[in-house]
């Protein structure tokens, strides 16, 4: 069969319900990466954990995530992608059940690390197989983006389906509701999905496997402690190794015949302004979700079911521009609604500018169906961009990357402008605690001196979204530099040479 054969080709039923079953795992993965937070009070209350026991609760799993998905997306594409993807599901399931009958703080660590094992191989391994499934360069579009929109809801979704479970039963069935969807895939993956592997997998460099995961994990691992605990003497140190290892990692890739990450993919101006867009916008949206999340529970006093309900029309509207996103591409042409996505997000996030102590869920919702459009854009395109500007054999490792930015780009987030955010509360905050929460719980607390807390982190919230918004429309800018002109009709496609053995 000819590349233009296969632009011709749309895909049959079984492509699309094997898009279904890949979506399953997906949205796990998604969805435990915020569905944790509303646990964790029954979590301490039943194994007591420490304070540093319970933030490695919190962190291990996007510790391990992120720094594995290189390696792994590297290994799916040498390996077979749907061998990792039913390896990684039967991981990531028995993490899970492990996790909802966790005795104890340090049982449940490792499980948590035991799930994120298995959700560093769904990712890439899943946005690859999706890729080899649709041939059609729009279908293969629209599929990508239904893949990221699932992702998206499912993040988003996380603390809605959290609070009504928890509402109901105890802390262990936001881990149990992974088995059912884990047991549907391994069942139907090996039908409905063709194992797909490079034709020319090359020799693995475990060297560079290593130096990638340790590297991350050290950079990340300093980054979330200095947001938690404050700068120190080890905390420094920690960071600097990780960047060093990082530095090792990627001087080294620029000598092997097959690295680990192809570092030559950033020197196409478009694909790098796409990951680039990837690791911002998930700083600019892990960061206002902490935030107003925080804004609308501590300061207008509602409540953790009720914040995420407020949530759901920027979710809804963030799920649709993923899978509209194609359409789009297809009227403006993908140049144009990346560029789109920056200025989406930088307005909207100033929307956020015009909130107060007393009022300001009209100016929350506002702001979070805005961005949303641009979230939605960029993940889609992001997704669609590191895929399809690679040969098919790379598709595993150009998926890696776009995920890796956009886990690299939810912990900065938080850890960053998080962290920017609690400093200006310091320091213009009454000085009767460290964080907001606490202030507020301190016994004898005066009116007055509530007020002026919540004034203190409007100030710092005020601060991090503007500099999220700044940056968002620099890189819009830039984009408009940098990316050039489509020299075709954005409808007209480009075959899509197959350079992939599929065996049955």
């Amino acid at each position: 069969m000819t590349s233009l054969d296969l632009v011709a080709e749309r895909a049959d039923r079984r492509a699309w319900l094997g898009l279904v079953i890949v979506l399953g795992p997906v949205a796990l993965v998604a969805m435990d990466g915020s569905v944790l937070y509303l646990a964790m009070p029954s979590i301490t209350s039943a194994i007591t954990p420490s304070t540093d026991q319970a933030l490695w609760i919190l962190d291990i799993y996007g510790f391990v995530v992120s720094s594995l998905l290189i390696a792994f997306g590297n290994l799916g594409d040498r390996y077979g992608r749907l061998k990792f993807l039913v390896t990684g599901a039967v991981v990531f399931g028995a993490g899970s059940a492990g996790a909802a009958f966790a005795p104890n703080p340090e049982i449940l660590i490792a499980c948590r690390a035991l799930m994120g094992l298995g959700g560093a191989t769904l990712l890439p391994a899943g946005l690859a197989i999706i890729g080899n499934l649709f041939h059609n360069p729009k279908q293969r579009s629209q599929a990508i983006g239904i893949f990221a929109a699932t992702f998206a809801a499912g993040f988003a979704a996380g603390p809605v389906i959290g609070g009504l479970l928890l509402s109901r039963f105890d802390w262990g069935a936001v881990f149990l509701i992974n088995i059912p969807v884990v047991v549907l895939f391994v069942v139907f993956a090996p039908v409905l999905l063709r194992e797909v592997r490079t034709s020319n997998p090359g020799r693995v460099d475990a060297l560079s496997v290593v130096l990638s995961a340790v590297g991350i994990l050290l950079a990340v691992y300093s980054i979330k402690t200095a947001a938690a605990e404050g700068f120190s003497l080890s905390q420094i140190a920690i960071g600097v190794v990780g960047v060093a290892v990082l530095v090792w990692f990627a001087r080294r890739q620029l000598t092997l015949e097959y690295p680990l990450l192809d570092l030559r993919l950033f020197k196409d101006h478009v694909f790098a302004v796409a990951i680039l867009t990837g690791l911002l916008s998930l700083v600019a949206w892990a960061a206002a979700g902490y935030l107003s999340g925080m804004y609308l529970q501590s300061v207008l006093g509602y409540s953790v079911l009720t914040a995420a309900l407020l949530a759901l029309p920027g979710a809804a509207v963030l799920t649709a521009a993923c899978i509209g996103a194609s359409g789009v591409v297809d009227r403006i042409g993908k140049r144009s609604a990346l560029i789109a996505s920056h200025f989406f997000m930088g307005f909207g996030l100033l929307l956020l500018l015009l909130t107060t102590t007393e009022h300001g869920v009209a100016a929350f919702i506002a702001s979070s169906v805005v961005t949303g459009v641009g979230y939605g854009f960029s993940f889609s395109l992001v997704a669609d961009t590191a895929v399809a500007a690679v040969p098919a054999e790379r598709a595993g490792s150009a998926a890696s990357i776009a995920e890796t930015s956009n886990e690299l780009g939810n912990a900065l987030g938080i850890s960053l402008l998080g962290s920017l955010a609690a400093l200006l509360f310091r320091l213009t905050g009454p000085d009767a605690a460290g964080t907001l929460d606490e202030t507020l719980d301190t016994r004898g607390l005066s009116p007055a001196t509530a007020e002026e807390a919540k004034e203190a982190f409007l100030t710092g919230l005020h601060v991090a979204v503007g500099v999220a918004s700044a940056l968002c429309l620099a890189l819009g800018i830039l984009a408009l530099r940098w990316v050039p002109k489509e020299e075709t009709p954005p409808s007209e496609p480009t075959p899509d040479p197959e350079s992939m053995t599929a065996t049955h």
